[in-house]
């Protein structure tokens, strides 16, 4: 059996700039740079009642701020707690909320939530609520669990109250 090399000769060019071309468009050609956002300089819906100059900076990527000082045990890494949550886009859209619902509970440092949870409820006492404001590097980054309802690389506004810590 003869190969056809001529015929070859010409294909394997066009394959190779089609793979190249595919490389440098990733594997997805609708998929969203890589950029982080930036809390400190997003601009807020009011609906958020985020005003970052009033929030205490955790670090670049997370903002809290007290609602309601609670009277009971502080969360800690290692607790368990309950929380009801609300959580917006900074543009106002609510994404999620479990209020009026069952409150979620998990083991607090221990990477079953996003980052900027596991940081952002350490301190929070139980009775209180807290605002919590997290840059996409601490939440989902490009790897959004619902693009259509929080766009990749999204800060994050959260309301969360702590109804438990054990």
């Amino acid at each position: 059996m003869r190969l056809a090399l001529p015929s070859l000769r010409r294909t394997l060019p066009v394959l190779g700039a089609l793979l190249t071309l595919t490389a440098c468009l990733g594997t997805d050609a609708t998929s969203v740079p890589n950029i982080p956002s930036n809390p400190a300089v997003e601009t807020y819906a009011a609906v958020t009642g985020v005003v970052i100059a009033n929030m205490t900076k955790l670090n670049d990527n997370l903002f809290i701020q007290e609602l309601t000082v609670g009277t009971g045990k502080a969360a800690a890494a290692g607790d368990t707690v309950s929380v009801y949550y609300t959580g917006w886009i900074p543009k106002g859209t609510v994404f999620d909320s479990n209020i009026g619902k069952t409150v979620i509970k998990f083991p607090l440092g221990t990477g079953y939530v996003i980052p900027g949870w596991d940081l952002g409820l350490v301190g929070l006492k139980v009775g209180g609520k807290r605002k919590i404001v997290i840059g996409s590097t601490l939440a989902y980054a490009n790897q959004s669990p619902d693009p259509s309802r929080i766009p990749q690389n999204s800060t994050l506004v959260f309301d969360v109250e702590l109804t438990a810590a054990k």
